[in-house]
């Protein structure tokens, strides 16, 4: 990965952080090892090249999804 690769998605993962904090009332560090914990972060960086292809909201449902499959749990 190049170093303007890496720059893309490392801003894209904070942005996908920022946006599930808010989406589920979370603080950005609650979210980050929620997502951690529950594969998000994995997913990301794995499917980052389609993820960035798609709007915010269906990446944080994606997140959602992600998640739940792991145990992941948010109400």
């Amino acid at each position: 990965m190049t170093s303007k690769n890496q720059r893309n998605t490392v801003n894209y993962m904070v942005i996908c952080i920022s946006d599930f904090a808010e989406r589920f009332s979370l603080d950005v560090k609650t979210a980050y090892r929620f997502l951690a914990q529950f594969g998000g972060i994995d997913f990301l960086l794995e499917h980052y090249e389609i993820e960035h292809t798609v709007s915010l909201d269906e990446a944080i449902d994606d997140l959602e999804r992600v998640c739940l499959q792991n145990g992941g749990i948010l109400q």
